[in-house]
Order: C-alpha cells, then structure tokens, then sequence
C-alpha cells in the first residue's frame, strides 16, 4: 500500500500542516456538507441512488487540481471511494503523499467520520 490510513482527527492535523483535502464524493453529497477547505472531485460520476460511473477524467482532474509535490488527504463518506482513489492516485502518481481518511465524512463501523468528531465544516 502506498497511502497511509489516518483518523479524521489525524486529517485535521495534516491540513494545519498544509495538506490539501481532497473529497471524492458525489457533487450532491459534498453540497450537502463537507470538510472545510475540502476540494470534490468526484470518483463516480451519477447519483448515489441511480447508477454510477468510474469517473475516466479522475486522474487528470487531480493533477489538473493539485501539483505533484502537494501532500493529499483523501476523504469520501467512509472511506471505500477514497481508499480506491488512494491506490489509483498512486499508480498514476507514485512520489505523491497520500492519506486515506478511516470513517470519511460520514462514519463507518470503525471510525466516526470528520462530521461525527466535530471537526470543522461548510
């Protein structure tokens, strides 16, 4: 594995040191809130309910969106999307630093999500 698994509190930290966060979710669940500061590109392109599509730009859009050297915190709603762009970001982009956020934005069995710890939102 060529990313590291991080507690949202350990996110927050990152972004103090200058992490960027990048959020792979639906257009629609980052309106509906997010991280502040957070930036979306989606992973799946379609609504959460219909059906969704490997979003075939992702990689170009991140680089597109981030420099090479920037340090990237990766977040979704638990932390399955970002998991899967972690590993994709880092076969397109290997020297990158990259950080997968354990309960995302939302929470899963293991991890309270950025939300659930309180952490700062928009």
């Amino acid at each position: 594995m060529s990313y590291k698994i991080i507690s949202p509190k350990e996110a927050y930290e990152k972004m103090q040191e200058g992490f960027a966060y990048l959020d792979v979710r639906t257009p629609e669940e980052f309106a509906k809130g997010h991280a502040k500061g957070a930036v979306n590109i989606p992973l799946f392109t379609g609504s959460m309910e219909g059906e969704r599509q490997f979003n075939m730009n992702f990689v170009e859009e991140v680089k597109k969106q981030f420099p090479a050297d920037v340090k990237l915190i990766v977040g979704c709603h638990s932390g399955g999307r970002s998991s899967m762009a972690c590993e994709l970001l880092s076969k397109h982009n290997g020297s990158q630093t990259l950080c997968n956020i354990d309960g995302g934005f939302g929470g899963n069995l293991h991890q309270k999500g950025w939300k659930a710890e309180g952490l700062p939102t928009e």
